[in-house]
């Protein structure tokens, strides 16, 4: 593996000097770019895509070629999982996921096997060796997963939600249940992660994307724990490099102290939490990444640029922050803004680290 060229991500994480703020953004390769479009077309659909290891290493390095980001992450989907566990993931055009099975009685969690990332995401973890090997020590690569409790709403409901009503039915009818369903979630995702790290992931993530859908007692007993869990398992030192782990539980704002007692590295936050209030917060225990609304980049470069800086003035001086939006990029925004959004914290940034 080739020497890091380009490390200031991973050492705003770890809370090291850098010369300024790094920058990447979730869904950086996605729909939002012509590129993105003509290669999905090529692989005839989403799954497709991602199960083609050379198309995913494609993808996930066409926005490192029209912006200077600090980090590539890794194109995949966050229900490979819930799809290696036997459920049968497929996507309908404008639709979102959808499962052939649904996960709703004692019987159906009983008869889930822990996913075997080896045996069943072995397309992951090519993708990942293919991706680091083309990087070539460019910048490094991030693995990722869903949290067990954004996966088991998507595997109970059958799709995307909105109101969450069999999954919360089942979490608070029957709690030994979702239990069973979580614990076994967390081991995929433990052995998952891991997978990624051996094949080649400088740093992982775990996306929450419906942690703030629950009340604060069930977040606590059936998000945050099991990412404790996983947290726990995960390798965090490889190849003589530690492996930053990043949580992001979006939503996760009045979370922040808890979040960062369970020992991740670092703590994604959505734009409803300043910047500034999440780091006298959480003081120097975490880094924290994050985290400006993504559709400030419907605006133009001019507030694109004022808004950076004033979350970079929220944030202040030192390292500890990896500058990201608070979410994924959304598909119909001008790659010139995201170009704008980039180059203003690469050129902002330096001042706050003197």
């Amino acid at each position: 593996m080739s020497a890091l060229k380009n490390d200031r991500f991973l050492r705003a994480l770890l809370r090291q000097p850098v010369d300024r703020t790094p920058v990447w953004m979730m869904r950086q390769a996605g729909r939002y770019l012509p590129e993105y479009k003509a290669t999905r077309a090529q692989a005839g659909d989403f799954m497709s895509l991602c199960k083609n290891h050379e198309l995913a290493c494609e993808v996930t390095l066409q926005p490192l070629e029209r912006f200077p980001l600090d980090a590539a992450i890794l194109f995949s989907d966050i229900l490979t999982i819930p799809d290696a566990m036997g459920l049968g993931l497929y996507f309908e055009t404008g639709e979102g996921p959808r499962f052939h099975k649904v996960v709703r009685t004692e019987k159906d969690v009983a008869d889930l096997p822990i996913a075997n990332t080896e045996a069943d995401l072995g397309y992951v973890l090519k993708a990942v060796s293919t991706i680091r090997h083309e990087l070539n020590g460019r910048v490094p690569l991030i693995g990722f997963s869903g949290s067990p409790w954004t996966l088991a709403t998507y595997m109970v409901e059958g799709e995307s939600s909105k109101d969450f009503r069999h999954v919360k039915a089942m979490m608070y009818d029957t709690p030994e249940i979702m239990h069973e369903l979580l614990n076994k979630l967390a081991l995929s995702v433990i052995d998952y992660l891991n997978g990624q790290i051996k094949a080649g992931a400088q740093a992982v993530q775990i996306f929450d994307t419906w942690g703030g859908s629950l009340s604060d007692v069930a977040y606590r007993e059936f998000s945050l724990k099991y990412m404790q869990q996983i947290v726990d398992g995960l390798i965090r030192e490889f190849d003589g490099q530690k492996i930053p782990v990043i949580l992001f539980t979006k939503g996760g704002g009045q979370w922040l102290e808890a979040m960062a007692d369970i020992g991740a590295d670092a703590l994604g936050i959505d734009w409803t939490t300043d910047m500034g209030n999440a780091r006298s917060r959480v003081g120097d225990r975490v880094a924290l990444q994050g985290n400006m609304d993504p559709s400030v980049l419907y605006a133009s470069p001019k507030t694109i640029r004022a808004e950076v800086k004033r979350i970079l003035d929220s944030y202040g001086s030192g390292s500890g922050q990896v500058f990201n939006l608070g979410h994924g990029i959304h598909q119909f925004v001008d790659p010139e803004n995201a170009r704008a959004f980039v180059e203003a914290v690469v050129e902002l940034s330096a001042d706050y680290h003197l």
